[in-house]
């Protein structure tokens, strides 16, 4: 593998030494805000990892291999690049994208298999993908959900996007075997919204907690990643409240235009920050940036368990 993951020097000695590493995705560069604004999140979640004590590892494949963590001219080309030039990275993609020698930015399922390649065991991300609405017709399930099921890494994330059936996610989790663990609190967290509605399966409080169980999972023999779900900070939500007809009308306008399969989730994002004038993308800063400092805390109790 050595021929095809390249390590930033930062990374590469963390790893040797020990010390935690946190794994993060490129899409929310590429694919989920313009530049400049895009390298400026970035930069920030990259710096909340180091200031909880952990080396952020940054994720993308650039020039043939997969660059685990990214240098500061790296991160600016793949931000300054438009979206339609990068490919945007699954399980499906990923070989194809390093054969082409094409540019690519992970999703949560193309970064956890990175990041399980590179030895990486924490990552920190927004939000995941799930069960769309209309499934049981259109088939539309994210392939986050069979990565959970199969990759050995714990996924920090704010819930799955609000956009999806929550109901129907967190069914799909449990039928494959996915500990879904809210931190802090008994409800699953909707990303802008701190609630759902929906009781957790698990609950820690502790990222100790959540290290021992991902070693134990190990010890077990039972394959697969943990999603650990983190409410956004309570001075950056959008309540549940509020965003539930936001999120009906952009649905309703996506259907009624007839936007269907990978570009629902473009649209709806950008009717979204439309109809929130901008809170929603906010909120997504926010939650990102709080699930960079629970990662890197939960990396740095994995390291003492080591």
């Amino acid at each position: 593998m050595n021929d095809l993951i390249a390590r930033a020097p930062e990374v590469a000695q963390a790893q040797a030494e020990g010390r935690p590493v946190v794994a993060l995705e490129s899409t929310i560069i590429t694919h989920g805000m313009p530049y400049p604004q895009n390298l400026e999140t970035a930069q920030r979640v990259e710096a909340e990892v180091r200031a909880a004590g952990a080396v952020p590892a940054t994720i993308a494949v650039m020039d043939g291999r997969i660059r685990v963590g990214l240098d500061a001219d790296s991160l600016e080309a793949l931000a300054s690049t438009p979206g339609t030039q990068v490919m945007k990275l699954s399980r499906a993609d990923l070989a194809a994208c390093l054969a082409l020698r094409r540019t690519g930015a992970t999703t949560v399922a193309a970064t956890m298999i990175c990041a399980d390649l590179a030895g990486i065991q924490t990552f920190a991300t927004g939000g995941i993908g799930g069960v769309h609405r209309g499934a049981e017709t259109s088939f539309d399930v994210s392939a986050d959900l069979q990565e959970l099921a199969r990759t050995p890494v714990t996924v920090v994330a704010a819930g799955a996007k609000a956009i999806l059936d929550l109901p129907k996610t967190l069914e799909v989790l449990e039928t494959l075997g996915v500990p879904v663990i809210a931190f802090g609190q008994d409800q699953l967290p909707a990303f802008w919204s701190r609630e759902s509605g929906l009781t957790a399966p698990l609950r820690m409080d502790d990222p100790a907690q959540i290290a021992a169980s991902a070693r134990l999972r190990r010890r077990l023999g039972l394959g697969g990643g943990q999603l650990v779900v983190n409410p956004i900070p309570r001075d950056a939500e959008i309540s549940r409240a509020q965003m539930i007809p936001v999120v009906e009308q952009a649905l309703a306008e996506a259907e009624a235009q007839g936007i269907a399969a990978k570009t629902v989730t473009p649209f709806l994002l950008q009717r979204i920050y439309e109809l929130t004038e901008g809170r929603s993308l906010v909120a997504n800063i926010a939650l990102v940036l709080n699930n960079a400092r629970l990662a890197a805390r939960i990396a740095a109790a994995m390291a003492e368990d080591a």
